[in-house]
């Protein structure tokens, strides 16, 4: 089963490292973001990778460049200016007809790829989505008069669930998916929501994507802490 990684977007909220790189390759604790996302897949026996790239994309095929852990990896160009659908769609050939794993290049989970799998084999859907509930930024308090009343700290247990990627989608997908413009997030997945062919695996572990400079902090922080291994 192939892995798709999107990492072709420009990252213009992460600008102070984007500038030199496209953000599935700015480094964690060393590495880029994308092997840690890669090394979680080869954890569970998935090697073999296509990468959707677009922006500055030769910074990710000379990092690949040489063998990395058995893994079987094709770097392809899906156009500077494509949406995540559209990235997608031009893969079409090279996935085939097959089942395929896809998730975006800037987020980190120790969601158990198996149960996953198993969990979108049992209900025949289109795509299976990993949803996950984010830690609130801020924690939430009640003021009564000029004291506080309440204070709770904050908490993934005050946030919805959202889309954290790590998906598991089947070939039809792309019969939807219109062209370059098409954002996944966006009209194919309303499409596939009132198909009802689109399915949502709760992951109650963790999860942290890396939109901004600030998410890039409190991940190098559990690293250096050893809160997440990978």
């Amino acid at each position: 089963m192939k892995v798709v990684i999107l990492a072709g977007g420009l990252g213009t909220r992460l600008s102070e490292y984007t500038k030199k790189m496209p953000k599935p390759m700015v480094t964690l604790s060393g590495k880029p973001i994308i092997y840690y996302i890669m090394k979680h897949y080869s954890n569970y026996g998935f090697k073999n990778f296509v990468i959707a790239s677009g922006y500055k994309q030769n910074v990710i095929k000379k990092y690949f460049k040489k063998k990395i852990l058995n893994w079987n990896i094709d770097v392809v160009n899906t156009g500077l200016n494509s949406m995540t659908g559209g990235r997608l769609k031009r893969l079409k050939k090279i996935i085939g007809n097959e089942t395929f794993l896809m998730t975006y290049g800037d987020g980190l989970s120790d969601v158990n790829i198996k149960r996953l799998i198993n969990f979108h084999k049992k209900t025949k859907s289109i795509t299976t989505l990993t949803a996950v509930r984010p830690t609130a930024r801020f924690g939430a308090i009640k003021i009564k008069g000029k004291k506080v009343s309440y204070f709770k700290e904050k908490s993934n247990i005050d946030e919805g669930w959202i889309n954290g990627g790590f998906f598991v989608m089947e070939p039809k997908i792309f019969n939807i998916i219109k062209n370059d413009k098409t954002y996944l997030e966006r009209e194919t997945f309303e499409i596939l929501s009132k198909k009802k062919s689109l399915n949502a695996f709760k992951h109650y572990g963790f999860w942290q994507c890396m939109d901004t400079l600030r998410d890039k902090y409190l991940l190098e922080n559990y690293f250096k802490k050893k809160k997440i291994k990978f």
